[in-house]
């Protein structure tokens, strides 16, 4: 089992190292394009057009990446096309990254098998480029549209009744339930019903999105703050991400924690919700009210309650470090990450001696 285990590490660690760099530069750029408009929001005139596509095009692109590379590390080359076409499409059914997880472990399986197949002499020199890739797209991407997407919409939908419903629950469970659901899947279909319930209210209950402007920024901000605060116990690439995560988090962009949940989803996911509950409920019980429909400390000037904002965050970033790292042990993803080198430079020195 712990062979297993660290099988799977090692694939996503494979796909989160080659997502890391576009959450990076895209998130880096798109927060620069929030910060230089003139209100804080997506840009939607001038030269800032155009530089938040560019960020966009990062953070979109992030996902396919992942898949990609999760299943390129199972079953080699030919499973990078169905990984990533099969993880684009599950962040288009509104699966988010996790999702993307999902479909790269599923296409390197399903390619996986399908080498196994013993193939006639006349197809060997197609299986790699031509049958695998396709066959494996096909079934990854039949089992994420016509499986994954119709549960995913009725779950947004069902959420999104059951927080109406909840109106006049009060402000600690109404406060946990937000902030746990904006900072659980970072972007993705949980956090995108939470921070839409919000926003769209924001200017008849304005202090609902006092609460979910706070949790937006926890989880990036948290995650920034245990890299410094625990050195040991991360990689170099997510002790380089923790900067940017930091700085992504004061601009409203949580999915700068992304690549801390997808290294490591059972210890960072229930901190981060965990951080974005208490942010949610104390920025609820000081009276934080934001009349901006975005998070981070961008909005500081059109908050009511600064003071509390400021504090909400803090409690909520600083709970979010303080329980991952409780969680962690210290960092073993550079070995686990030679051993795959290892390997594949194995695969190659056998490959070279067949030719």
């Amino acid at each position: 089992m712990k062979e297993k285990l660290l099988e799977v590490k090692k694939h996503l660690l494979t796909g989160t190292s080659h997502m890391i760099p576009f959450i990076v530069a895209g998130g880096i750029l798109f927060s620069i394009s929030v910060m230089l408009n003139s209100t804080p929001s997506t840009p939607t005139e001038g030269w800032l057009v155009g530089l938040s596509k560019i960020g966009q095009a990062g953070l979109t692109l992030f996902v396919p990446v992942l898949g990609g590379y999760i299943a390129y590390s199972i079953a080699d080359k030919p499973g990078l096309a169905p990984g990533m076409i099969g993880a684009y499409l599950a962040n288009e059914v509104g699966a988010g990254f996790l999702g993307g997880i999902l479909a790269g472990f599923l296409a390197g399986i399903i390619v996986f098998q399908l080498k196994k197949i013993k193939l006639p002499i006349s197809l060997k020199p197609l299986g790699s480029i031509f049958l695998y890739p396709l066959i494996g797209t096909f079934l990854t991407g039949a089992i994420i549209v016509w499986g994954i997407g119709a549960p995913i919409a009725g779950l947004m939908e069902g959420l999104t009744n059951w927080l109406t419903s909840m109106d006049e629950a009060g402000k600690v469970p109404l406060g946990a339930v937000l902030g746990g659901m904006t900072a659980f899947d970072m972007g993705g279909p949980i956090n995108k019903v939470a921070t839409l319930f919000a926003q769209t209210q924001v200017d008849t209950v304005p202090w609902l999105m006092g609460g979910v402007g706070v949790a937006i920024c926890v989880p990036p901000i948290g995650m920034g703050l245990a890299t410094l605060l625990s050195p040991k116990k991360y990689n170099s690439e997510e002790k380089e991400a923790g900067k940017a995560a930091i700085l992504m988090g004061c601009v409203g962009i949580t999915e700068g924690a992304i690549p801390f949940a997808a290294n490591d989803p059972f210890r960072v996911i229930p901190s981060i919700v965990a951080g974005g509950m208490v942010g949610n409920i104390v920025a609820f019980f000081l009276n934080v009210v934001n009349h901006a429909p975005w998070g981070g400390i961008i909005v500081l000037p059109v908050i009511e309650g600064k003071l509390g904002y400021i504090v909400g965050i803090l409690c909520g970033s600083v709970a979010t470090a303080f329980i991952v790292n409780l969680l962690k042990k210290v960092n073993e993803d550079e070995e686990i990450k030679e051993k795959a080198q290892e390997e594949t430079f194995e695969e190659i020195e056998i490959e070279l001696v067949n030719l």
